[in-house]
């Protein structure tokens, strides 16, 4: 079976990333870019399947957007999947171009199961993975913490406002990682360099017959306003008086 990656190059978690003075969107020039934590979760627990020794035999793994995003599918590569597909432009692509991307990249490839994080942290949009799966007309799981594989069907403990729910779905099915799935591991400097000569494949949109043309229009990106001082109350009465009368929240 072969699992198929999708990995996003977003700007690195631990930056803190400033809206452009003309608010047209984030100033992410000479910053540090990394792959999506939920992308590297996802990742990892391709790599875990195919370490129990089961029926996965080839993880590949995807990425679009910039020539850049090499770097982050060797990334990919060096934690322990076995060859990359770049789908390279630099077009802004938005989830819809991304996951009819992706189908076309899933009708050429035919895997028994996609493994992807639920949302990248650039956009937080969390629609690809839904998307992908609506036009591929394949069972989906969101949020995933738990991942069995067996020969034809994926079972799939999901994390829900309830608790958490366990499905059962037919391959070939989509996923979606949530943070509690797994820990991804260490990436050594052995696997780095064997990452270097793996197959990593660039094609263009129009080599997969994809519009990527985007459907929705940024009108303005904007800081959030500034937290308030919070207010040290005497009492509990006053503390009820002020949410009822102020911020009128009971």
């Amino acid at each position: 079976m072969k699992i198929l990656v999708p990995v996003k190059r977003v700007v690195d978690y631990n930056i803190k990333v400033r809206v452009k003075s003309d608010g047209s969107g984030m100033d992410i020039a000479n910053v540090k870019m990394s792959m999506n934590p939920f992308d590297e979760i996802a990742i990892e627990e391709a790599v875990r399947l195919k370490e129990k020794g089961g029926s996965v035999t080839e993880i590949v793994a995807v990425s679009c957007g910039v020539a850049q995003s090499q770097e982050t599918l060797r990334t990919a590569l060096a934690i322990g999947a076995d060859r990359a597909i770049l789908v390279e432009t630099a077009e802004e692509l938005q989830p819809l171009a991304v996951a009819k991307l992706l189908k076309a990249l899933v009708d050429k490839e035919q895997p028994g199961l996609v493994i992807m994080g639920k949302q990248a942290i650039d956009d937080d949009a969390n629609q690809t993975g839904q998307m992908l799966a609506a036009l591929a007309d394949c069972a989906q799981a969101t949020f995933a913490s738990k991942v069995e594989l067996a020969a034809d069907a994926v079972t799939v403990t999901r994390e829900v406002d309830g608790g958490l729910e366990t499905d059962t779905l037919t391959l070939p099915a989509v996923i979606t990682t949530d943070l509690r799935l797994n820990e991804p591991r260490y990436v050594t400097l052995p696997n780095i360099m064997k990452a270097k000569k793996k197959q990593l494949d660039v094609v263009k949109p129009e080599d997969l017959g994809v519009d990527i043309a985007p459907r929705l229009k940024t009108l303005k990106v904007a800081e959030p306003a500034a937290r308030k001082a919070g207010v040290v109350v005497p009492d509990v009465a006053t503390l009820v008086e002020k949410l009822k009368n102020e911020a009128k929240v009971i």
